[in-house]
């Protein structure tokens, strides 16, 4: 079953150089210059930074593999910083197929190219370019994760620890959260420091609008 990501690229338009008439996936004899276009390739499983370091460094290719940093609270109350793939389980790179597609497939860390039957379908480079903008030169992106009126959320400290709430209102200047527990069989409007709270949303998805204003 093909990814959400696979079947968004499905409906891109392919250039004859990553077409394949004769047989051999994405490779078209007939190109008489290189074309560097962007492509999306499937990294193995927790592998997307070794693929992404082994493409830059042994075949010298430009890579866009963009990662998300926030915070955590553990269940004892010291925040971590979390570093995740925006993407997980994919790397985006900029080649000549029908130079470099043997190679790309055969890096540590690659599983293969994104294909539909004998296409593989390049990214638009003017999406690419946009990414990278947002992220920067360092494909890094602080993100705070301020709890919404809404949110669902544990509570990973103090006298509420382990519980779960629901966001009533965030004051960020503060670093405070008006939080609803059930206390003792009632509803009980709480009022809490936003360190000690860890809150559900997960899925970058779940991300895109704070991702649209960074």
């Amino acid at each position: 079953m093909m990814s959400r990501a696979e079947l968004n690229l499905n409906s891109i338009s392919m250039p004859a150089s990553a077409r394949a008439p004769s047989g051999a996936l994405g490779v078209d004899g007939g190109s008489a210059a290189a074309v560097l276009e962007w492509y999306c390739a499937k990294t193995k499983p927790k592998q997307d930074h070794i693929a992404a370091a082994r493409l830059r460094q042994h075949l010298g290719l430009e890579v866009f593999s963009p990662r998300l940093r926030s915070e955590q609270t553990t269940i004892r109350g010291v925040v971590k910083h979390i570093t995740e793939p925006v993407f997980p389980g994919y790397v985006f790179v900029r080649c000549s197929l029908d130079d470099h597609i043997g190679q790309i497939r055969h890096t540590p860390g690659i599983s293969g190219l994104v294909s539909f039957g004998d296409r593989i379908p390049p990214v638009p480079a003017e999406v690419l370019e946009d990414l990278r903008r947002c992220f920067g030169a360092e494909e890094l992106l602080n993100l705070r994760k301020d709890p919404l009126p809404g949110d669902e959320v544990t509570v990973a400290g103090g006298a509420f620890l382990g519980m779960q709430a629901v966001v009533l209102r965030s004051w960020p200047a503060k670093r405070r959260v008006q939080i609803l527990l059930e206390v003792l069989g009632r509803l009980t409007p709480v009022e809490v420091d936003r360190r000690l709270l860890n809150v559900h949303r997960s899925s970058v998805a779940e991300w895109l609008p704070e991702l649209a204003v960074a």
